[in-house]
């Protein structure tokens, strides 16, 4: 947040500074997620405006009427899951979403294979006997293993335990007596993006998200 604006933060408030915001670009895609500290400075520079969503629909607020809007709401609806920045002066809400005033790139559809999107799509659940584990507990398992041309894909890559990654060993599910619990895809957009979309308190992310898909460019 820019220096005007951080001094008068409460103490209190730092954690929900914290708080994840999901970026828009000008056009209303889904861009990236930002913590909100980064988000209230896009604002204060007048180079984003929050996107509130009420029922579906949405309003749009500069900085100035934000602060006019989150007085109102702090005092005639209280929100279960709304997250506040205390100032000397005055309560701010902090935003789900916000849009870039000046930014109409359209975003990657190509999400990055790593450890971390890998076991954010499998929810940290291995995809042979349907447990959750810690992500220390989990490997990286070939579906059609290396040894048989196996790529390094989304298609053919599952978050696996350490017990059914043994089991399996260097064959096909099928040849192991194991199952997978679903089809392993690549994610249309980042899967922990997808995670925070799941938890209550963004839902309002996902209308966004589904936005994006239908927009997206078909190439050849």
């Amino acid at each position: 947040m820019s220096q005007a604006v951080a001094v008068a933060v409460q103490p209190e408030s730092h954690r929900a500074l914290d708080s994840s915001v999901l970026v828009l670009n000008r056009l209303f895609m889904a861009v990236r997620v930002i913590r909100a500290r980064h988000a209230f400075v896009l604002l204060w520079k007048e180079a984003a405006e929050v996107v509130s969503v009420e029922d579906e629909s949405y309003d749009c607020y500069d900085f100035p009427t934000w602060a006019q809007v989150s007085e109102y709401r702090r005092r005639f609806q209280p929100a279960l899951h709304q997250e506040w920045i205390r100032t000397v002066r005055f309560d701010l809400a902090v935003p789900r979403v916000i849009r870039l005033l000046r930014y109409d790139r359209v975003p990657k559809t190509r999400v990055r294979l790593n450890r971390r999107n890998l076991f954010a799509r499998d929810s940290n659940r291995c995809q042979y006997c349907g447990r959750r584990f810690r992500t220390s507990e989990l490997s990286i398992d070939h579906v059609i293993p290396r040894s048989r041309g196996g790529h390094t894909v989304w298609p053919n890559v599952v978050c696996a335990c350490l017990e059914c990654n043994v089991r399996k060993g260097g064959r096909t599910p099928e040849e192991a007596g194991l199952h997978l619990v679903r089809e392993p895809k690549a994610p249309r957009f980042s899967p922990v993006i997808t995670l925070h979309a799941r938890d209550p308190k963004y839902r309002s992310w996902q209308q966004f998200l589904d936005a994006a898909y239908w927009h997206v460019e078909l190439k050849d």
